[in-house]
């Protein structure tokens, strides 16, 4: 089960434990998925279509340093905490 964070508009965004660096969220809209490094909002793999990543790009932006919490927490295998969506 992948720990959702956040969803909004019929995004979804998660963290895994355990997950490799950069620091980073994985998306999911419909069939499309992404991952996005928190520091940059780079989309690193995948593909969303182009208003979905100006939403997550925003969102991500809006919530940095919580999403840094959230992976210092993954790497401690602690609970997540969830983030509010963009509104």
């Amino acid at each position: 089960m992948v720990p959702e964070i956040s969803r909004f508009f019929g995004i979804v965004v998660a963290m895994y434990y355990d997950d490799h660096p950069p620091p980073h969220v994985h998306v999911r809209y419909g069939e499309h998925r992404a991952i996005l490094e928190i520091g940059t909002a780079a989309v690193l793999f995948g593909d969303l279509p182009h208003r979905v990543v100006g939403m997550v790009v925003e969102w991500v932006a809006l919530h940095r340093a919580e999403l840094e919490k959230n992976w210092d927490r993954a790497r401690g295998r602690a609970p997540l905490a969830p983030i509010g969506p963009l509104e």
